[in-house]
């Protein structure tokens, strides 16, 4: 098939990787959102799609809207007859769903109908689930609601984090989204619509949501920071200033009260609602990443203080 794939960050490029080299079919453009500062210099960069498109020597389309009309002409002239959509980051009006023959096939990082919305992955996390996973469906104009081609499944790690979750979730759902593609232009895929029950929302996590609560049990503060590493990053206060947190380890039996540091020469304890938690990286405002002793080892904690 005449593929026009759609992705923009680092997550999608294992799918676009794996469909250049497909033999069955043939990635005749990208769409991705523009150009955007990133970066300690705040430059413009091409987003990673985009990057590896042209390296590739395939054309780019960067539309400000995928309603715009010159978007919608130039996605016609390319006739292309399915477009793969993984983490594109921008809704799809009818008008553009309407021009390939079969449609928009979206690679979701959940098993659906669970976690539809923007940050599955991390609200899999922040859930405790034991099991996550991949889908294709065929985008609709409802939020990922389509009927389904298939999944794949992956065990949830008490260590991962979202970044390394969908990290292996980005290449088992690679080989899925391909298969996918494969049975469609053969027809021995037929999609099947998604079960009425199980329906639940993975709205994006902001900054406010990713501040850590103290007075929370520990397992729910380790999956909070766990579910916001690496985006957009758990944090805390400490002397009126932000403190970004990296993934922590509970210290089953140890008790302090909930916020409250002890700091050794060795680690870094801060209490909860139930077992105290041991501190592992931690970034202080304005400041490199470092291990929690050396923080501590900077800013002293006195008897008693805490993080707020």
């Amino acid at each position: 098939m005449r593929l026009v794939f759609a992705g923009t960050p680092e997550t999608a490029l294992p799918s676009l990787r794996t469909l250049i080299d497909s033999p069955r079919h043939e990635v005749v453009a990208v769409v991705t959102r523009p150009d955007a500062q990133s970066g300690r210099g705040r430059k413009v960069h091409p987003s990673p799609v985009a990057e590896l498109a042209e390296e590739a020597g395939i054309e780019v389309l960067r539309p400000l809207k995928a309603g715009d009309p010159d978007f919608l002409d130039r996605l016609r002239a390319l006739e292309p007859d399915c477009c793969p959509v993984v983490a594109y980051g921008a809704l799809l009006p009818q008008s553009a769903l309407d021009i390939p023959r079969h449609g928009w096939i979206n690679l979701h990082f959940s098993i659906l109908p669970a976690w539809r919305g923007a940050a599955p992955v991390q609200h899999s996390i922040l859930r405790g689930d034991e099991i996550g996973g991949a889908t294709t469906f065929q985008i609709v104009k409802e939020l990922d609601a389509g009927p389904i081609y298939g999944v794949v499944t992956e065990e949830i790690h008490t260590t991962d984090t979202s970044g390394t979750l969908l990290e292996r979730l980005s290449v088992s759902g690679a080989g899925l989204l391909a298969a996918t593609l494969d049975g469609v232009e053969d027809g021995t895929l037929e999609a099947r619509p998604q079960p009425a029950d199980g329906v639940t929302i993975a709205p994006k996590i902001t900054v406010t949501d990713a501040r850590v609560d103290w007075t929370k049990p520990a397992l729910h503060v380790d999956r909070l920071i766990r579910g916001c590493t690496p985006a957009p990053g758990a944090w805390t206060e400490f002397r009126g200033q932000r403190v970004k947190l990296g993934p922590v380890r509970i210290v089953p039996g140890e008790r302090l009260p909930a916020g409250e540091i002890a700091a050794t020469k060795t680690k870094v304890l801060v209490g909860t609602a139930t077992d105290a938690v041991e501190l592992g990286e931690v970034q202080p405002q304005g400041k490199r990443v470092m291990g929690a002793v050396e923080w501590a080892r900077g800013v002293r904690p006195e008897g008693k203080e805490i993080f707020k």
